[in-house]
């Protein structure tokens, strides 16, 4: 698959969404793309997600990830991850743990709306959680028993460019990944890319569970770009996953199938989560301390 048509891909996506009116935004049930929603100030969203699959030729695993995620300023949301895993036949392990933050650069709802995302990772080589792809991922590094990925321990620095709009009930987004171990290695790059859309934008009348404007329903791309030693997609894993999600009250539940796109990739994976939101916590915390 040539570069070249990646290229012209995410440059579509960022065309349309310099070229039409936005709207107003709402929680995504997007997994590995991020948007420019940014959380409530004082506000804290516990989510738990999971992914299971199976390398070719190898054993089974689901890996797990418990985010807390708070809002810190209108412009500035941090998140703390723990990631864990375990495979058939070999281990249940604890992986490591990331610090995430997302700045918003402009506050008011513009045509394209810019986020820097940095995020520190201690994670260790057995983590199958899949957060992002990047580099020359591989399906192949599944193959590794956890009794020796987990031996290696990764610092890694994790930077995004996050583009994100709002268009006609739409939400499209675009997201450039640049990573870099901090013991050595080049840059590894990976990209996503996601669109989304309520099953409807009216509200019914009268509240209800399964309205159809409680559902979103999108899809998401992503994959590797190489290294700064060599920028391509070529021997790269790169996925297609349609994802749907159902909010209810303060929770939200999502699930996304996920289809490997080339020989590196793994031929499926299912990912599934539920986030649920704690709303003015960091008043109600600050009242109590007073």
């Amino acid at each position: 698959m040539d570069l070249r048509l990646w290229v012209g891909f995410l440059g579509t996506i960022l065309l349309l969404a310099v070229t039409t009116e936005p709207v107003v935004a709402g929680e995504r049930p997007y997994f590995i793309t991020y948007d420019h929603t940014m959380e409530e100030p004082g506000n804290l969203e516990i989510e738990a997600s999971g992914l299971t699959g199976s390398p070719q030729g190898g054993n089974g695993f689901v890996s797990g990830i418990t985010e807390f995620e708070y809002g810190a300023k209108g412009w500035w949301t941090t998140e703390f991850y723990l990631d864990g895993q375990t495979t058939a036949n070999e281990s249940t392990i604890f992986t490591g743990y990331r610090w995430e933050n997302r700045f918003r650069m402009l506050m008011k709802e513009h045509l394209v709306n810019p986020v820097l995302y940095v995020e520190y990772e201690d994670l260790s080589a057995a983590d199958k959680t899949l957060k992002e792809v990047v580099g020359f991922d591989s399906q192949d590094d599944g193959l590794v028993p956890n009794r020796i990925a987990s031996r290696v321990h990764e610092h890694e620095l994790e930077t995004k460019l996050i583009l994100s709009s709002n268009l006609d009930g739409w939400n499209v987004a675009g997201n450039f990944i640049a990573e870099k171990n901090l013991t050595g290695h080049p840059w590894e790059f990976g990209y996503s890319a996601a669109l989304c859309r309520p099953l409807s934008l009216l509200a019914s009348a009268e509240e209800c569970s399964f309205c159809r404007e409680n559902f979103q329903a999108g899809v998401e791309f992503y994959g590797g770009l190489g290294t700064t030693n060599r920028f391509t997609v070529h021997g790269t894993s790169q996925y297609i996953a349609p994802v749907i999600s159902w909010a209810i009250g303060n929770s939200t539940w999502k699930i996304e199938p996920t289809f490997g796109l080339t020989g590196a990739s793994y031929r499926v994976l299912l990912r599934f989560g539920m986030q649920y939101e704690i709303k003015g916590l960091g008043r109600k915390i600050a009242k109590l301390l007073h």
